[in-house]
C-alpha cells in the first residue's frame, strides 16, 4: 500500500462518496501506517473537506478492525487445504468475512470504552488489548 493507492483507491472511491452521504458532521477515521499519513493522502482529505480524528500515534490497537482483520488472517490461516491461488483466496476471504461471528464483532464495538480508557491511562503507549 501507498499512499497513492491509498488515496486512489480508499479515499477517492469509498471514504469521498461516504462522506457526501454523511454530511458535514462527518469524521475520518484512519491510524498512524505511513501511506495514511503521506502527503498526498493530506491534501486529498483538504481538498474534500474531509476533517481526520486525531489519532494518538502508539495506538493501533483502539480500532476495531484491525482486530477483525486479525480474526480473518487466522481463519485463512486454518484452511484446510489452504487458498493456493488468487480466486480460491478471494472465495475463502468472502467465506470466512460471513462466518465471523456477529457477536465477536458486538464484543469489539462493546469493548471501545475501555479501549480508549486505557489508551489515556498510558498515555497513547502499548495497552493490554
Amino acid at each position: 500500500m501507498t499512499g497513492h493507492i491509498y488515496r486512489d483507491v480508499i479515499l477517492e472511491q469509498h471514504v469521498r462518496l461516504f462522506r457526501g452521504a454523511m454530511g458535514a458532521e462527518f469524521l475520518f477515521m484512519d491510524d498512524n501506517a505511513r501511506p495514511h499519513r503521506a502527503n498526498i493522502v493530506d491534501e486529498c482529505l483538504q481538498s474534500e473537506d474531509i476533517t481526520r480524528m486525531d489519532w494518538p500515534a502508539y495506538s493501533p490497537d483502539l480500532n476495531p478492525i484491525e482486530h477483525v482483520w486479525d480474526m480473518l488472517g487466522r481463519r485463512i490461516a486454518a484452511r484446510q487445504p489452504p487458498p493456493t491461488c488468487l480466486p480460491e483466496l478471494r472465495m475463502a476471504l468472502l467465506d470466512e468475512w460471513c462466518n465471523i461471528p456477529q457477536d465477536q464483532i458486538d464484543n469489539l464495538i462493546l469493548s471501545m470504552p475501555r479501549r480508549c480508557k486505557a489508551c489515556i491511562a498510558s498515555s497513547g503507549r502499548h495497552t493490554p488489548f
